[in-house]
């Protein structure tokens, strides 16, 4: 079987609710990236096959599938396909992973995995939120219903039992947030985001052009101090967990373009990294956040790998107690993870997080010369996917 390769990723810098990326429409700036991944692999685009992209709220502005509607607005031509995955907030990770099983089969050699979310233009829930009528229209069928009776689906209480679980204090949880925004303010002030980052002019509230360009992650707090953090409202009464130690809202795109080794001579392109492993898993979907950690534990038994042989690790920030849990039962070094912060301090942009964390860690491990890289996170319904990349 053949292998996949990355040739080329980028992001948008976040832009928190309301901000920067307000003005954008989701097609539009999901079309910047995917015009971005083109022009950083000099690739001729009439090349791509197809176009998967990562949407977790596919209604309004992101309905009618928005990569097909992103490749259209973008410099691909119109016989680039397109289609939109939800896997919740692992859908570009997914994208990616069906992108590199497209180019491994062989049945196509250029394919571009990515995502977007404008979590304030189609806002968190909006889906689950349409209109009900008679008992009908939830998501959670009566099936669901009669398996899990009364337990309840939501990743908030999902991250409370965590946290209870691994016995993890407010004050622990806390202390992680601080370190995601020192981690993150520090990466900008180095400039290790400048070559991941996408420039994307502002648009206002009309769409018109302001003159500014969005370079920075918006949601950063360099002046961060435990105590402010500390002092936010808890989200539930007699919880560990306030919005300081979970993921901000976030408008966002991202993407990675993935070949094969006929990709790489059709574009003549040297390759930043190759997939070593992609997996998915399902777990208990009432505490829902746990599933990265066994994920992770069978992912490196596939791989023949010890969570040692792992340079970096990329663990989504949904909230602090999945990444705290994830080092207390994996035995893994705090200091290779999310070395650059994490979505606590950067944004969580929902379907664009899995190519979005993937093209900070590909950045990262060019940067400090590590071999492999890790990257995983929890998914509404009890998911979650783990990729390993090894840099070339």
């Amino acid at each position: 079987m053949a292998e996949a390769f990355i040739v080329s990723a980028a992001r948008t810098a976040g832009g928190r609710r309301g901000g920067k990326l307000a003005g954008w429409h989701p097609v539009d700036l999901a079309a910047q990236v995917l015009n971005a991944l083109i022009k950083r692999a000099d690739c001729d685009p009439a090349l791509v096959e197809d176009v998967l992209m990562g949407c977790v709220s596919q209604v309004g502005e992101q309905s009618t599938n928005v990569a097909r509607n992103a490749v259209l607005a973008s410099r691909l031509p119109e016989s680039v396909p397109g289609t939109s995955i939800d896997r919740q907030c692992g859908s570009s990770q997914q994208a990616l992973h069906f992108a590199a099983q497209a180019v491994m089969s062989g049945a196509q050699d250029v394919v571009i995995a990515a995502g977007v979310e404008s979590m304030t233009r189609v806002p968190m829930f909006t889906p689950s939120a349409l209109p009900q009528k008679n008992g009908m229209g939830h998501y959670m069928g009566p099936e669901i219903r009669r398996r899990y009776g009364d337990r309840d689906f939501s990743q908030f209480t999902g991250a409370e039992m965590i946290a209870e679980k691994y016995d993890l204090p407010k004050e622990a949880l806390d202390r992680y947030a601080l370190l995601s925004h020192q981690r993150a303010a520090n990466a900008t002030r180095e400039g290790r985001f400048e070559g991941e980052i996408v420039p994307v002019r502002v648009r206002d509230a009309n769409g018109a052009d302001t003159g500014e360009v969005h370079t920075r992650d918006e949601g950063i707090r360099a002046e961060a101090s435990l105590e402010a953090i500390a002092g936010v409202k808890l989200l539930a009464e007699g919880g560990r967990i306030s919005a300081a130690s979970a993921s901000q809202i976030c408008d966002g795109a991202s993407g990675v373009l993935v070949v094969n080794e006929r990709g790489l001579k059709k574009l003549g392109a040297k390759p930043l990294a190759r997939i070593h492993h992609m997996s998915v898993m399902g777990h208990d979907p009432v505490i829902m956040l746990e599933a990265p950690i066994p994920a992770t534990q069978r992912a490196l038994d596939k791989a023949g790998l010890k969570i040692g042989d792992i340079d970096l690790y990329e663990v989504n920030e949904a909230f602090a107690p999945v990444p705290l849990a994830w080092l207390q039962v994996l035995g893994a070094d705090p200091d290779r993870l999310n070395v650059h912060g994490g979505a606590i301090a950067l944004g969580h942009p929902l379907g664009a997080s899995g190519t979005k964390l993937m093209t900070t860690l590909l950045y990262a491990l060019q940067q400090t010369g590590g071999r492999y890289g890790l990257q995983t996170m929890c998914e509404g319904g009890g998911m979650a996917n783990v990729t390993i990349v090894e840099r070339l």
